[in-house]
């Protein structure tokens, strides 16, 4: 059965992100937050090594909106390729708890391993142990879902091999210029029941060289197609997103633009506009913007 997450989530990383000054409040954030769910977002993206967890509590006590009217994610921090830094915690099941005692919450609704970079010799639990711990969580209820996030297609496979529940989601940065963060895992993923979620889902508006003649042809596109149906850019490329089956993670601090996220509904781009978005995406100069060290190879 296919998880109903709403189909918009708003990040608690990148702009925000302070891991190891947890306990200084940014109250831009709570604020943004605040602003976000009062307008309608009921989809928290966040991770234990954003730092964030007590702005996710704040906002959520000041947005006096009801727990089983949101759909809050977190993210077990693995680290990276290099192995410099990783959760403080012993496992991934006690990272979860304590994400859940800093949020003051008695479950998330999406627990994932943040990144695949787990060995018996760095966190003392292999990858395999490691989904053993989710389905522990899961088990326990403190995790309603779980999942992976940045994961490959061989990683996925080492999951699936021992995995007493599969995972539900695999979260990945994506975007139109950037459609397989690493070779077959959109496919590999979706083919498998897999539900691809997308950080930086809007990447072309903002980033890479807009002077490339792909890059031009792209965005006219993209503009073009917002003239059709009186909607954004943005609305443009979420819509698409969504189209694709894959739910996009954005954030803003501007009210007007998560309101923006949200007004995507009452309109649907045609398969072949899909299709030429996608076409034209891909033959633009990739964008990528995180797990540099480890997937540019890809490019």
């Amino acid at each position: 059965m296919a998880l109903a997450i709403p189909q918009i989530g708003f990040g608690t990383g990148t702009t925000w992100y302070k891991y190891g000054r947890e306990s200084e409040i940014d109250q831009t954030l709570v604020d943004a937050l605040v602003s976000a769910l009062q307008v309608g977002i009921t989809h928290l993206d966040g991770a234990e090594c954003y730092g964030t967890a007590l702005e996710t509590r704040d906002a959520i006590k000041k947005a006096n909106i009801p727990r089983e009217k949101l759909w809050i994610t977190e993210k077990y921090y693995a680290g990276d390729s290099s192995h410099k830094s990783k959760s403080k915690a012993a496992n991934p099941l006690a990272a979860l708890k304590e994400i859940l005692r800093l949020e003051e919450l008695e479950y998330v609704d999406l627990y994932l391993l943040h990144s695949p970079y787990i060995t018996k010799e760095t966190h003392g639990f292999t990858l395999e142990e490691a989904w053993g711990y989710l389905e522990e969580a899961q088990s326990l209820g403190l995790a309603k879902n779980i999942g992976v996030s940045n994961f490959t297609v061989a990683d996925l496979e080492k999951i699936l091999k021992v995995a007493k529940v599969k995972p539900q989601v695999n979260q990945i940065e994506y975007n139109a210029f950037l459609q397989d963060q690493t070779p077959g895992v959109v496919e590999f993923s979706q083919k498998n029941g897999i539900l691809i979620e997308a950080y930086s889902p809007l990447a072309p508006l903002y980033k890479g060289d807009k002077s490339i003649k792909e890059v031009k042809e792209f965005l006219d596109y993209v503009y073009e197609l917002g003239k059709k149906y009186g909607k954004s850019d943005t609305q443009v490329l979420l819509k698409w997103v969504l189209q694709k089956g894959i739910i996009p993670i954005t954030t803003s601090t501007k009210t007007e633009r998560v309101k923006e996220f949200l007004k995507i509904d009452d309109f649907q781009l045609e398969p072949s506009e899909v299709e030429k978005i996608t076409t034209l995406g891909a033959k633009a100069p990739v964008v990528r913007q995180y797990w540099v060290p480890e997937y540019s190879k890809f490019d």
